[in-house]
């Protein structure tokens, strides 16, 4: 009888249209599958990597904008499709919601005055030498504004990618779990266990740099549960995003310290570290510090005092 069988369209959709699960595996399977093209059209068309620095570890401008800029848009791309057939604004993913340019500015701001005291606090204790000046004249102004750009992509893709459309989605359908089970408050558990779970994934994303630590693994964790927090508060990534992007800037090219264990080309001064990688950071860089824990939590008192909750 009809009334007996399964009904096969609920199986994909439910009382918010497409189920949250179809939905992380479709955009799973959407990334992997544009990033593949991406790749092979590059080897069909003989791309030739951008040219390498003479130090091993160092990333020149060309090859970040061109390989963080490509990769944002496909990561948009995907999002924008996911939107399409679930019906929503892609806005709702991250980067919709009202003062779009004063949180972003906001975020730049605290982003460089953050880097800054960490920096500040690592050469007053000795553990960071400024050697010397490496750009004069025009060459200053040339390649802050290429690492702006630079940064500005790098920012983009990590928070679209994991804060946008999987955190929205995921914590879409842990709310449905913790609600049928009777968890009180779900929709901020779930928020809150999506955000453990991908800020996890963040940080362990970073275990392929070179230079990198267990500190800064834990580090960059944390700064995603922090990114997590300005999403909480105000509805979207801009402030997140313009953070992420002014703090990678800071580092990498106005103070030359290593991002993660990554340094790139043509940043302002030259600096190294001294004592204890524990304490400087290493080769791994501020992140790399214990010093960064309490920056960390600077930052998450800033956002919940200046960033009223909408």
């Amino acid at each position: 009888m009809n009334d007996t069988q399964p009904d096969q369209h609920s199986l994909f959709f439910g009382d918010e249209g497409l189920r949250a699960g179809w939905g992380l595996l479709l955009y799973v399977a959407l990334i992997a599958a544009l990033f593949f093209a991406m790749q092979s059209a590059a080897g069909l068309l003989h791309h030739t990597p951008a040219p390498k620095s003479s130090l091993p570890h160092e990333q020149s401008p060309a090859a970040l904008l061109i390989s963080e800029s490509v990769s944002f848009l496909l990561v948009a791309f995907a999002s924008w499709i996911m939107s399409r057939i679930e019906h929503r604004s892609s806005g709702e993913y991250g980067l919709g919601g009202d003062h779009k340019l004063s949180r972003f500015l906001g975020g730049t701001g605290w982003g460089i005055a953050f880097l800054s005291l960490l920096i500040l606090t690592l050469k007053l204790t000795g553990l960071l030498v400024f050697d010397r000046r490496l750009l004069y004249g025009t060459n200053i102004l040339r390649y802050s504004l290429v690492w702006v750009v630079g940064f500005l992509f790098v920012a983009l893709l990590e928070e679209y990618l994991l804060r946008g459309y999987l955190q929205f989605t995921l914590t879409r359908g842990l709310h449905s779990i913790y609600e049928a089970i009777g968890t009180s408050n779900s929709r901020a558990v779930s928020f809150w266990t999506a955000a453990l779970l991908l800020s996890c994934v963040f940080g362990l994303g970073h275990r392929s740099n070179p230079g990198e630590s267990p500190i800064g693994l834990f580090a960059a964790a944390v700064a995603g549960l922090v990114f997590c927090l300005s999403l909480w508060r105000t509805g979207s990534l801009w402030w997140a995003i313009g953070f992420h992007a002014s703090w990678d800037w800071a580092q990498s090219f106005f103070y030359g310290v290593p991002d993660s264990g990554t340094m790139i080309q043509f940043h302002l001064f030259a600096t190294h570290p001294v004592g204890k990688p524990l304490l400087s950071g290493g080769a791994t860089g501020p992140e790399g510090s214990l010093f960064i824990l309490p920056i960390m939590a600077l930052i998450a008192c800033v956002i919940l005092f200046t960033l009223p909750k909408s």
